[in-house]
């Protein structure tokens, strides 16, 4: 099924702003590692010296690691197609329950449109696993909470 969701188009979105900043703040910490690491090179030897070379390493290697998985998340986002509407729950679906409200596509928080609060999850999360496959009307227990599915989009 064809979808233009005005809703579904603003929380896309959301996610997509909420990635590039991760991705731009990621690359500002890769940058100021490697002029860090710019400036001990000149500076003088000694222990203390490769002391500090080895953490800025340690550093860029961590910072290398997110670097991957928010890749790996703009990848999973751009598998989203927006206009595609389902009667089950998969990626890219929007979930109203009886409890909260869910945009199946990447761990991004909560966000709000309007008046209303929406959780962007990972169709990998706990929640979203439990939520996948599922349609209107169907009852979840979740963390001991039962709610039902109210609407998909």
């Amino acid at each position: 099924m064809k979808s233009n969701s005005p809703l579904k188009q603003e929380l896309y979105a959301q996610c997509v702003d909420f990635v590039k900043a991760r991705y731009t703040n990621i690359h500002t910490q890769i940058r100021e590692i490697q002029a860090a690491l710019t400036s001990e090179t000149k500076s003088s030897a000694g222990d203390k010296h490769e002391t500090g070379r080895a953490m800025l390493q340690l550093e860029r290697e961590k910072v290398g690691q997110q670097l991957a998985e928010i890749e790996k998340v703009m990848e999973n986002l751009s598998k989203i197609d927006i206009t595609k509407s389902t009667e089950l729950v998969s990626l890219g679906s929007i979930v109203f329950t009886s409890q909260s409200n869910y945009f199946i596509a990447v761990s991004a928080g909560q966000f709000r449109v309007n008046s209303d609060s929406f959780y962007a999850i990972s169709p990998n999360t706990p929640i979203g696993l439990a939520l996948t496959g599922k349609k209107e009307g169907d009852q979840i227990i979740f963390r001991d909470q039962q709610f039902i599915i109210e609407a998909i989009e």
